[in-house]
């Protein structure tokens, strides 16, 4: 049964590799037509089975937004040629493994979904983008980098974001919610939870994460 009778959004925290807990969560919400599915960035990377989160994300029957993340950021770098020991120092090795131990191995489908993934989006009055937002800079200022970077000046920033700013990145114990800002990386991948927040009721989702 659908948990509501009209369109809802529902927002999925970083996933990182570790299938079975997606495919339980979604199974949870059963999203209906004309609901959209939101996903925070952070698909791969650390868990076992990236490719196949990718794979299963790809066949899925919803309205679905997939944002950039970090991770898939560190890939694309990672791709062209720089900064290579960065995505293998940060959970890299794992998804090369997934899709058999060379990047020439990951299939061009997954590449470009790699390369259309947003680094922000809008809708229902809020907004979505994998770590955060630079606070006092316009919305169109905004760089990528922090977008799917930015951690403590977003975090700990004491001020208002104009409308409220649902992010990962930052895995937490709980999922917070504030008026402005709603972290839903409840660390999936280190055997926390894996969460989706359904809006606009700000209702919380959750399923077990990753047991290694």
């Amino acid at each position: 049964m659908p948990i509501t009778d009209s369109p809802a959004i529902y927002v999925i925290g970083d996933i990182h590799g570790c299938l079975r807990p997606l495919q339980r969560l979604l199974g949870k919400i059963e999203p209906q037509p004309g609901d959209e599915v939101i996903f925070i960035g952070d698909y791969i990377d650390r868990g076992p089975q990236s490719r196949e989160v990718v794979e299963y994300l790809l066949g899925l029957p919803y309205r679905c937004v997939f944002l950039l993340g970090n991770h898939e950021k560190m890939l694309l770098d990672f791709l062209a040629g720089d900064d290579r020991g960065l995505f293998l120092a940060n959970g890299g090795l794992a998804t090369l493994q997934s899709y058999g131990g060379d990047a020439s191995d990951i299939p061009p489908a997954h590449i470009r979904f790699y390369r259309s993934l947003r680094p922000m989006y809008e809708a229902g009055g809020h907004l979505f983008a994998h770590a955060g937002i630079r606070p006092m800079v316009p919305l169109d200022k905004q760089k990528v980098d922090d977008l799917v970077w930015i951690r403590q000046e977003f975090f700990q920033f004491v001020g208002r974001f104009p409308k409220p700013v649902v992010f990962g990145h930052t895995p937490l114990r709980q999922v917070l919610l504030a008026p402005d800002r709603i972290g839903i990386d409840t660390g999936c991948v280190y055997g926390g939870k894996l969460t989706c927040l359904q809006l606009p009721e700000r209702k919380i989702i959750q399923v077990p994460g990753w047991r290694g």
